[in-house]
């Protein structure tokens, strides 16, 4: 089913940034997408406009409750080639999981990709080309029923916005150190670990904060019931290279469903390289720290691809990793999936989508 997408293009157009200043997150785009939800009607009025501020009441129930989603993805653009989005569909099927999850009315994702694609098509001229740099893609969900009361809103927006941004790493690949969480917990089984939601980020922010004062880049989260079982490493999925074999935590409710993560494990699979989804305990890396096979750690995720770890810290005990140097493996991923992503390296699995 074709869907016609009304567009209103700005009559102010911005300047653009130049490639060699581009952060994450600090600049956007001429024009954003939004559609709105009413109990009753339904999702209606799709359409692209200049980019702007938002109008809520104060007592809109995303100010109170939070019943927010959100994705992020990226869209990348070669010189001389076409414009490639990479498995956004995974991301669109995610965030639908997220707004069940928080009592939001499902989104059409054939729609939502088609006004995906129509918005990257409005603002093409802003992806940027240079190496190590991409349009990053932010498809959200407020609820803005103006009404004080703990219950799902009657009413809500949807909309994405288009930020281009350079490379996360501004001087190549590099081990980050990490310090392993004993006091604060991200999320439970059965919570809203598992929806990309804000909740989540805002609940990672003050361990975040004092492992930033100890000198740490983040944190490895432990699950909030034993204090002994990996979760996530920031806002990332985390993989650990034990005796040559990978490992990473198994999805178990409370840890976010990663394209990138999905993503990481079949390439793997396809080297040839074993890969076992599990429960894995701070006790165990310990052990094979010491052993001398714990190989490698890197987190996964869409804005850094691949995060190198180069040191753990556990209470107080200083776990460096293949010598605080980036691992054979991890660099081999990167390499691999952002070519992927780029349409510099061969797809063998069908995740990247063209524009039209």
């Amino acid at each position: 089913m074709a869907h016609a997408i009304p567009v209103e293009r700005t009559t102010a157009p911005k300047e653009k940034p130049e490639a060699s200043t581009l952060v994450f997150g600090k600049h956007f785009t001429d024009h954003m997408f939004i559609m709105e939800y009413d109990a009753g009607q339904g999702w209606h009025d799709p359409r692209i406009v200049p980019y702007q501020p938002i109008s809520l009441d104060p007592a809109a129930k995303v100010f109170h409750y939070g019943q927010t989603v959100f994705e992020g993805m990226k869209a990348y653009k070669t010189p001389d080639g076409p414009v490639l989005l990479f498995r956004p569909f995974k991301n669109l099927q995610r965030l639908n999981r997220s707004n069940a999850r928080l009592s939001i009315p499902l989104i059409d994702e054939d729609l939502a990709m088609a006004a995906l694609k129509e918005l990257l098509k409005v603002d093409e001229d802003w992806i940027p080309t240079d190496e190590g740099t991409s349009l990053y893609i932010r498809p959200f969900v407020i609820s803005t029923q103006a009404t004080l009361g703990v219950n799902p809103s009657e009413s809500y927006y949807f909309m994405i916005i288009l930020s281009p941004v350079g490379s996360y790493y501004a001087e190549g690949i590099n081990p980050v150190t990490i310090y392993v969480e004993s006091e604060y917990v991200r999320a439970v089984t059965g919570g809203i670990g598992n929806a990309k939601t804000g909740g989540n980020y805002a609940a990672g922010l003050k361990a975040q904060e004092e492992a930033s004062g100890k000198g740490y880049s983040q944190v490895l989260w432990l699950d909030g019931v034993h204090r002994k079982y990996i979760e996530e490493v920031g806002s990332m999925n985390v993989f650990f290279k034990i005796a040559g074999k990978v490992v990473t935590p198994a999805l178990n409710g409370s840890i976010l469903d990663g394209v990138t993560r999905d993503s990481v494990i079949q390439v793997l699979k396809h080297w040839d390289i074993e890969v076992e989804e599990r429960t894995v305990s701070i006790d165990e890396l310990v052990e094979a720290y010491r052993k001398g096979t714990l190989e490698e750690a890197f987190g996964t995720g869409t804005a850094a691809v691949i995060s190198p770890i180069g040191e753990l810290n556990w209470q107080g005990d200083k776990l460096t990793l293949n010598g605080g140097r980036t691992g054979p493996l991890s660099s081999r991923v990167y390499d691999f999936m952002t070519g992927i992503q780029r349409g510099a390296v061969e797809d063998p699995f069908g995740w990247v989508v063209k524009l039209d």
